[in-house]
């Protein structure tokens, strides 16, 4: 296991020795709240994670169990957020770790126990698959606090769960079960919390078996579809999808096949 050093003890970040990266929001005190260091340390491990050739999935957790992450810290607000300049400048450092979360290349899993929250749904929903506990709670309560809600955060929302949630999700800040929440699409997996951990390590592991710039190109193809199908970004997916076919794990695949036996990817 191999830690990574960031300047805020609240977020945490590692590597396994199976091609997984663990980013953990460790501020259990406050259910994870996402203060301005958090985001400054989320930007810090994905760039470590994007740049290492062994990390081929990242998988996001909250600390102490009781919550993935419940929103921005409200205690910040009076001192970082408590005119219009303010908030420019806390939404610039803060936008850094959403640009990273949203622009991340390699998988992205959210282990999501306990309360899942505004900025933590955010956050969540810049994961690839999210895997949630039966007591997995829900929701944005932008309107019950007189936020504004920017464009990317609703627009990512909108395109998981379709318009129509989205704006009952916004307009009655209620919070859905994690029922609701597979239902509508809003996790992927429900496991408890005795297995969650166990689960969302074997799917992540599973991924970092598989073929990197396979599995790099579908995310760049879905993500291509989201913005709409804008020609520089269809032109990224042919490029990745040519790398795939010139790639000696597309020559180890076929001989692992012809073989029968199971590939070993190296991600070139």
């Amino acid at each position: 296991m191999v830690t990574i050093d960031l300047a805020t003890e609240r977020m945490l970040a590692e590597i396994d020795d199976q091609g997984v990266g663990r980013l953990v929001f460790n501020n259990p005190a406050k259910h994870n709240a996402l203060s301005l260091d958090m985001w400054q340390g989320v930007a810090d491990a994905l760039a470590c994670f994007e740049a290492s050739d062994q990390v081929r999935v990242v998988v996001m957790s909250g600390a102490g169990g009781r919550s993935f992450v419940s929103g921005a810290d409200i205690s910040e607000f009076d001192t970082r957020r408590s005119n219009a300049e303010q908030r420019r400048e806390y939404g610039r450092i803060s936008a850094r770790g959403g640009h990273a979360l949203a622009t991340f290349t390699k998988p992205l899993i959210a282990e999501i126990t306990g309360y899942c929250i505004g900025g933590g749904l955010a956050t969540a929903l810049n994961a690839d698959v999210r895997f949630a506990t039966p007591d997995s709670t829900f929701g944005i309560p932008a309107a019950k606090l007189g936020l504004g809600y920017g464009y990317d955060g609703l627009a990512k929302l909108a395109r998981t769960v379709g318009p129509g949630r989205a704006r009952d999700i916004m307009f009655s800040a209620r919070f859905l079960d994690a029922e609701e929440a597979l239902r509508i699409g809003l996790v992927n997996f429900i496991e408890s919390r005795d297995m969650i951990a166990e689960a969302v390590t074997d799917y992540a592991r599973r991924i970092a078996r598989n073929a990197p710039l396979t599995v790099r190109a579908a995310k760049a193809a879905v993500e291509a579809w989201e913005a709409g199908e804008r020609p520089e970004h269809l032109a990224k997916v042919r490029e990745l999808v040519d790398a795939c076919f010139n790639s000696a794990d597309y020559r180890e695949g076929r001989r692992a096949f012809a073989e029968k036996r199971k590939p070993v990817f190296r991600g070139g």
